[in-house]
């Protein structure tokens, strides 16, 4: 399964599923990061630390360790 964190700049991808734990979990979830919605990634830092996508029409900016812990296709 890949994560968004091995997305591309320029993709759009699925969420699938979340597989952080409790706080960082529910952090993500609070964002607007759910199964199914869609996510752009429209940029990505020269050491990929953070992303920036675009999820539900607002920009967002995530570190490599939550990307982690969401899977797309």
């Amino acid at each position: 399964m890949k994560t968004l964190k091995e997305v591309s700049c320029g993709e759009t991808v699925t969420v699938k599923r979340l597989t952080g734990a409790g706080p960082v979990k529910r952090r993500i979830m609070d964002m607007g990061i759910t199964k199914g919605v869609n996510i752009f990634v429209r940029k990505v830092a020269p050491f990929g630390d953070p992303v920036e996508v675009t999820v539900r029409g607002y920009e967002l900016s995530l570190r490599k360790a939550d990307a982690k812990m969401i899977e797309v296709e």
